[in-house]
């Protein structure tokens, strides 16, 4: 069974970084695209960031370029998000999901894990 799963939430101040990790199980990740998706409360998912099979592809959505890195280590079967200069409104449920491209459209992916909360607040 394929399954995304996330880790590395948290409570973190203004200004300051986390690390989300996404690990696969019943597959080779190498094979997908992988993307990081958020829903904060009352408000819609929104694509994150996502990178390509060989990590040769990277994209990010304007509203965290320049802070968020995504990156991948095939060799454990992990993508991650590396988090800096966070701020109030980045706080929401982060999920990772799997494509065959990397994309911003959520339609286009599948696999969800379970999602990791991440809150950022004085």
């Amino acid at each position: 069974q394929l399954q995304l799963v996330e880790s590395g939430g948290g409570l973190v101040q203004p200004g300051g970084s986390l690390r989300l990790s996404c690990a696969a199980s019943g597959f080779t990740m190498n094979v997908a695209a992988i993307g990081w998706f958020r829903q904060a409360p009352d408000k819609e998912p929104e694509w994150v960031s996502c990178i390509s099979r060989t990590s040769g592809t990277t994209n990010y959505a304007d509203s965290v370029k320049g802070r968020f890195s995504i990156s991948r280590d095939n060799a454990k079967n992990t993508v991650y998000l590396q988090m800096n200069s966070l701020k109030p409104e980045d706080t929401a449920v982060y999920y990772c999901a799997a494509s065959q491209t990397c994309i911003g459209s959520s339609n286009l992916y599948g696999a969800w894990g379970q999602g990791t909360q991440v809150t950022v607040s004085s």
